[in-house]
């Protein structure tokens, strides 16, 4: 299946482009996936964290991903 990946902030620095698209297989969770990002792009690992959120929603790390879905990986804010 087919997935759209949105980068921001950092993230999109380690994936050299705001936009990704991805081939992923049917049941894979946003676990999973973020595994595989960061397979792909080892710099995400050193961050402290991330979220990812699913068709405009923060998602779990148990929530299988669809086909078409778009997936944003949101880097940690900072500020104060």
């Amino acid at each position: 299946m087919t997935i759209n990946i949105l980068a921001f902030g950092i993230v999109k620095e380690i994936a050299g482009s705001s936009r990704k698209t991805l081939e992923l297989e049917d049941g894979t969770t946003v676990a999973r996936l973020k595994n595989i990002l960061e397979t792909a792009y080892p710099e995400m690992k050193q961050l402290k964290s991330y979220m990812v959120a699913v068709n405009d929603e923060y998602a779990d790390d148990d929530l299988i991903v669809s086909a078409n879905d778009e997936v944003a990986i949101i880097p940690p804010v900072s500020g104060g």
